[in-house]
């Protein structure tokens, strides 16, 4: 049986405009991830009523008026657009990074990878 190919290649430039296209994605499905997960901690706690307790403590102790209220669209309104100022900043960091990437590969000669083929 022959051995496997092997095979050394060099990444010496990566494409801003492909790393921004897969940022973007990457972070926005991070992001509705994580803001699926609060919206079930958000419905469990307000199902067992820890919700309800808090505003009461909070309204015994003045911290708040009475009939105050939590507003889940509001709340998951919010927390959206802030996670769309997130995706949007990552995105341009990884950028920037790339950019860096380059000109570094440029002085260093990028990085070497050893592909080997797989039976």
């Amino acid at each position: 049986m022959a051995a496997p190919r092997r095979t050394r290649v060099v990444v010496r430039k990566v494409g801003p405009w492909s790393v921004l296209k897969f940022s973007l994605i990457f972070y926005f499905c991070v992001m509705l991830i994580i803001l699926f997960a609060f919206y079930i901690l958000y419905s469990v706690l307000n199902a067992l009523g820890t919700l309800d307790s808090m505003i009461k403590l909070l309204v015994d102790f003045s911290l708040v008026n009475k009939g105050f209220e939590l507003h889940t669209g509001w709340i998951f309104g919010r927390l959206f657009s802030f996670g769309l100022v997130l995706v949007l900043l990552w995105s341009i960091l990884n950028v920037f990074a790339v950019l860096l990437y380059n000109l570094i590969s440029d002085v260093v000669g990028g990085i070497e990878v050893t592909l080997a083929e797989k039976r």
